[in-house]
């Protein structure tokens, strides 16, 4: 468990993603507010992105370019069953081989590859501290 302000954002994001190891699928678990959107933009800037990176919560999903590939962000916050999310295509995504990560994972949890395909984290947030667990 990392606990961590604002401040130590981009040291949790290297962590994360040296944790992550090979596995391109994160899911990234907490409650509204918790601060998913803001940690992804952090690992996005370790990852290289080069767009701008905002929360894809009407679109639910961002497509971010690096020098070396693709990013995808997704919100699955607003899917209101499993169907939506392969309507869109997210087989594809998750196929890919370029990084997918996702807030809101819960909602499509079936659609999702196996768990020794994913890394996820757990935020959770403790007056002005976030734990994050991974």
């Amino acid at each position: 468990m990392v606990k961590s302000g604002l401040i130590d954002l981009k040291l949790v994001a290297q962590k994360l993603l040296n944790a992550a190891g090979d596995k391109r699928v994160i899911l990234f678990n907490g409650p509204m507010g918790s601060g998913k959107t803001t940690l992804i933009k952090e690992v996005c800037n370790c990852l290289g992105v080069i767009d701008h990176v905002s929360s894809p919560t009407f679109g639910i999903v961002n497509e971010y370019k690096t020098k070396s590939g693709t990013v995808y962000h997704f919100d699955a916050y607003r899917i209101e069953n499993e169907d939506e999310a392969y309507d869109f295509g997210i087989e594809e995504y998750l196929d890919s081989g370029n990084w997918c990560l996702i807030e809101w994972p819960d909602k499509i949890k079936n659609v999702l590859p196996l768990e020794n395909e994913l890394f996820s984290i757990d935020i959770q947030l403790d007056n002005e501290l976030r734990s994050y667990e991974f």
